[in-house]
């Protein structure tokens, strides 16, 4: 996978670098052992969502994205673009985050964090292109910024549960593109960022707990995998460590295998900013192309995609048809369309394990190797 980005600013784009990624997610380091049998992943899921009763009615749930809150991430693993405004789909609803979180650590106040420096006149944000070899770079490209520690394809839990027809209404391209290996896609995306937050280093192990997340992580015992699940059942597996949230626009264009190692190959030795408007339309236009995928906006903002159906059209011989490639060095259109991304959803999310609630190392490497393990079941077995 290729990445080629660049900063979006009022008049143009500085140049980036393209950067060659892994055609697959990194392999297991193999820190503990994954049951072969697909059918073991009844009892995981049975254990993670199921935890008894009473567990689960102390601990005080609410839904915040803010520094420090912590989640369960087995609880939607594969479904978490449902409690997360992280893509366009079928809800005109506003919200940004449903997911349940909990209060596990006192005193985060006196932590230092970092906000994201907004520059007055600039459009803060990015514009970027992936090449995708497949399907599965496809979605990895998507969610490169989204990141759950310990989870070697922190993708999948967002993308497990999509069958093909909603990946591809998600995505705004016709499923069939998704059902075939004989496709490549181009992911051409614009960002506008409008809050962030993030610890200027992680919570260490040191920090001040609440008093009954404390006495819950005393009851968890080395040697006992039931005592280390009921613990992420009540409390969660993971805490927010960074958030960026705003809005985006993407969109996908399908290229059969040939015509796409042309494109990939040219861009690459000469750079996005580098290659003329007239060969960039070209390469992209709907005749080289096999399908050219609906402009759609992150947060599912009808009237933000409206708009860029009618502005972003382009006429080209006889065709007509709407690309996120007219804003490339737009100054005009990128001014109005850092209007109307508003803070509407989650444009990167880094998740940092729990394990550093437990004070005693051993058992702290204790609870991070049933996490391991349980994240690989998942993963393997999803």
């Amino acid at each position: 996978m290729t990445k080629a980005t660049a900063q979006a600013h009022d008049h143009h784009h500085h140049a980036g670098t393209s950067a060659p990624a892994s055609s697959s997610p990194p392999l297991s380091t193999g820190r503990s052992f994954v049951p072969p049998f697909a059918g073991f992943l009844l009892i995981v899921a049975g254990l993670i969502v199921c935890s008894l009763p009473d567990e689960c009615s102390g601990a005080q749930r609410e839904s915040q994205l803010r520094l420090g809150k912590a989640v369960n991430v087995f609880l939607r693993y594969g479904y978490l673009s449902i409690s997360m405004k992280v893509i366009s789909y079928n809800d005109s609803e506003r919200w940004l985050f449903k997911e349940p979180t909990n209060n596990v650590f006192k005193g985060l106040d006196l932590l230092k964090t970092e906000l994201y420096e907004v520059k007055p006149g600039i459009f803060n944000g990015d514009f970027h292109m992936e090449f995708c070899d497949n399907r599965r770079q496809l979605f990895q490209a998507y969610f490169r910024d989204f990141q759950i520690e310990r989870l070697d394809s922190s993708w999948r839990a967002y993308t497990e549960g999509w069958h093909p027809e909603v990946a591809a209404k998600k995505l705004g391209i016709q499923s069939k593109y998704l059902e075939r290996d004989e496709y490549c896609y181009v992911l051409v995306r614009v960002s506008r960022y409008r809050d962030s937050a993030r610890f200027a280093k992680p919570i260490p192990p040191n920090q001040t707990i609440e008093p009954e997340v404390a006495r819950k992580a005393q009851s968890v015992v080395v040697g006992d995998t039931t005592s280390a699940i009921q613990f992420m059942n009540q409390y969660g597996t993971h805490y927010i460590n960074a958030y960026v949230t705003g809005n985006s626009l993407y969109q996908v264009f399908v290229f059969n295998k040939r015509n796409y190692g042309h494109v990939k190959a040219k861009l690459k030795s000469t750079g996005t900013l580098q290659v003329s408007k007239v060969d960039l339309y070209e390469h992209f236009a709907p005749w080289f192309v096999e399908h050219m995928g609906k402009i759609r906006c992150a947060s599912g903002n009808a009237s933000v995609e409206a708009w860029a159906s009618r502005k972003l059209r382009l006429s080209y011989y006889v065709f007509t048809y709407s690309s996120l490639l007219k804003l490339h060095g737009d100054g005009a259109l990128l001014r109005i369309l850092s209007e109307l991304l508003q803070n509407e959803a989650i444009l990167q999310l880094d998740l940092r394990s729990l394990g550093v609630v437990f004070k005693d190392p051993a058992k702290r490497a204790w609870y991070r190797e049933i996490l391991d393990n349980y994240l690989k079941l998942w993963e393997v077995n999803m």
